[in-house]
């Protein structure tokens, strides 16, 4: 498995847009092949602000989200542009007890 943490910040004009489109996308996205979860998230002091939390079943399935129609007609050309900064990290499978060493 592997998540996908993304953080965005929009211009103050654009949160609504920015909001309406990542909540589409992520509904979308939710029905790809792989995709385990996908949330967005507004933060609650600074609306300008947004995290998404993305997991899929494995590295295939984040990079064939990456390459989908709905990925470049959302993110690259609708949100993309509207955002000041833009970041994301990904992350192995959740440690269990047990799996690390002492």
């Amino acid at each position: 498995m592997i998540v996908v943490i993304a953080h965005y910040r929009t211009m103050p004009e654009h949160v609504d847009l920015v909001r309406t489109v990542l909540s589409g996308h992520a509904a979308t996205s939710e029905q790809e092949p792989g995709c385990l979860t996908f949330r967005a998230h507004q933060n609650r002091d600074d609306p300008t602000r947004f995290v998404l939390y993305e997991a899929y079943a494995t590295q295939e399935a984040f990079d064939e989200h990456r390459r989908s129609q709905h990925f470049k007609d959302n993110i690259e050309s609708l949100v993309a542009p509207l955002l000041l900064e833009r970041s994301w990290s990904t992350y192995d499978a959740p440690l269990t007890e047990g799996s690390t060493s002492r």
